[in-house]
């Protein structure tokens, strides 16, 4: 598989393993059948492994431990997070460091390759107070995260606690863009990498996601990206594999994506993989799969060695979501 420059870490896959289907999060699958995914994976060349707590209540990490039975493979890293939410800054420490020991149990490791801050970071306290509770959970405030997050990270890299850190990069774009700017900068950031620049249910700001021009910003600072949402959570799919609402921002995302499925049909390729081609067509260092099967991740294998898209095939994929293909 692909090797890529990973900003200032060591050259990347060009995809990555994500956690979110090992830890049974999308579809239907077995603990089983995912330990066998995470070792098809590692024979096929791929480089990254990128987890959390919250994927499955820990399932995932549990499905790798059981894969690597406490043994990394040389070049293989890591990744895990943390969502903090507005958390008062004296109870920040003791969670981060609590939550890397559980995942470090689970995983059989004694390091975190890569660790990512899990919420967004926005403006402030004000910002917070104009969203629903349930988005004010998943945000930290700019203040918090620079004079308390931040240093913390920064100590555990010294540590050796964790290799580096990293951001989730869905939160307020202006807030993203800013960290990406500053001197003490993320070593990675995760982005929203799908052709409808779309983090559905995800998006906890109002106003476009500004998606490629985070990844734009991150690649002029020397940040590793870490594209995300290839298939926006099965929109970009034949079929979503889950009960969602007709008002679900993926169900309205799966209906924004028809003119894209009947591409699809057209070329007589399935939505999936042209998805994840074009994911990887973009300025990205890797691309984190949502996979829950083998067959799932050989198909995502397939579109990774099939290579980019050429530029007018994007330009009519683009055309197809935007409402302009006749």
């Amino acid at each position: 598989m692909r090797q890529h420059a990973f900003g200032p870490l060591a050259p990347v896959s060009s995809l990555t393993l994500g956690g979110g289907g090992l830890g049974m999060v999308w579809g239907k699958t077995t603990f089983a059948e995912c330990v066998r995914t995470v070792q098809d994976a590692l024979a096929a060349g791929i480089t990254l492994l990128d987890l959390a707590p919250s994927y499955g209540d820990g399932k995932a990490e549990e499905v790798v431990g059981a894969a690597l039975e406490g043994q990394l493979p040389a070049r293989v890293r890591v990744t895990s997070k943390i969502r903090l939410g507005d958390m008062a800054p004296e109870g920040i420490e003791a969670a981060v460091r609590g939550s890397i020991e559980a995942s470090l149990a689970r995983l059989r490791l004694s390091r975190i390759d890569l660790f990512l801050l899990h919420s967004d970071v926005v403006p402030d306290r004000a910002f917070i107070a104009t969203r629903p509770a349930d988005d004010g959970e998943r945000m930290t405030p700019y203040a918090t995260f620079v004079d308390h997050v931040r240093p913390l990270f920064e100590r555990l890299v010294g540590e050796g606690v964790i290799g580096a850190w990293g951001l989730t990069g869905i939160g307020h774009p202006d807030t993203l863009i800013r960290l990406l700017g500053e001197t003490v900068k993320p070593a990675a950031i995760q982005c929203i990498a799908n052709l409808l620049n779309s983090a559905g249910g995800l998006q906890r700001f109002d106003g476009p996601s500004r998606a490629r021009e985070i990844i734009a910003v991150a690649r002029s600072n020397g940040v590793g990206v870490m594209g995300i949402r290839a298939v926006q959570a099965g929109a970009l799919t034949s079929n979503i594999d889950r009960l969602v609402a007709p008002d679900h921002p993926v169900r309205l995302d799966f209906v924004r994506a028809a003119r894209f499925r009947a591409l699809c049909a057209d070329l007589d390729v399935s939505p999936a993989l042209l998805a994840h081609r074009y994911a990887l067509s973009l300025d990205i260092d890797t691309l984190v799969l949502g996979v829950k099967n083998r067959r799932e991740l050989a198909e995502c294998v397939a579109a990774a060695e099939a290579g980019p898209l050429p530029a007018d095939l994007i330009a009519y994929i683009d055309a197809s979501v935007s409402g302009e293909v006749a």
